[in-house]
């Protein structure tokens, strides 16, 4: 754990952005960022969605990237039932470290990306939409209101998030040279079918 954030065993990929000239975390899949000062968290994204989440307030901010695993083809009928807990997880563990840095509930606001059909060989809907569907229901239902958005579509995005003041950079990558975001969130979906949460999270009020 760092003063700035935590992510789950290890912090981020924390470097100097020359580019905006600012201190920066790069976000992989099943990592999250929160901080107070003033940096930007960067995350490249195909299937998987980020959620931007600040204090609109005093610019307390941070960013996650998560997947819904695949159910292996169980619970046809609800796909969601058995794999919401590890979003649900992925998004409490944000703004849970939003409050410890000091964040207020009333002032969270969210701005939320990703979704793409990038991946093939998932045995349900098709992963980003379901994805993209939790992350709007869960901020729904948890009455954080999303100002910004960018979902679905067939590209993968590389998403800059400015917490300080809210401003977010997308750029579709309609041209990708490698399979390094397809490989990364493949072995990603296989560590999240071989995991196990535990227990719950508790949701700040």
């Amino acid at each position: 754990m760092s003063a700035d954030g935590y992510v789950d065993k290890d912090l981020p990929n924390l470097y100097f952005d020359r580019n905006f000239n600012i201190d920066a975390a790069k976000i992989l899949p099943g990592e999250f960022y929160g901080t107070s000062r003033e940096m930007v968290l960067v995350t490249v994204l195909g299937s998987c969605v980020a959620a931007c989440i600040r204090d609109r307030v005093s610019g307390i901010g941070g960013m996650n990237h998560f997947m819904l695993p695949d159910s292996g083809g169980q619970d046809q009928a609800n796909p969601l039932s058995s794999s919401a807990r590890y979003g649900t997880y992925a998004m409490e563990m944000l703004i849970n470290e939003l409050a410890k840095l000091g964040a207020r509930r009333p002032n969270l606001e969210a701005k939320v990306f990703g979704g793409g059909n990038v991946l093939r060989g998932f045995t349900i809907a098709n992963v980003g939409e379901r994805n993209s569907s939790f992350v709007l229901d869960y901020l729904r239902t948890e009455r954080i209101p999303v100002v910004a958005q960018d979902l679905l579509d067939i590209y993968p995005r590389k998403v800059y998030f400015f917490p300080q003041t809210g401003k977010v950079m997308v750029k579709k990558l309609r041209n990708v040279h490698n399979n390094t975001i397809v490989d990364r969130e493949t072995d990603y979906r296989v560590r999240l079918r071989q995991s196990d949460l535990g227990g719950d999270v508790e949701l700040f009020t």
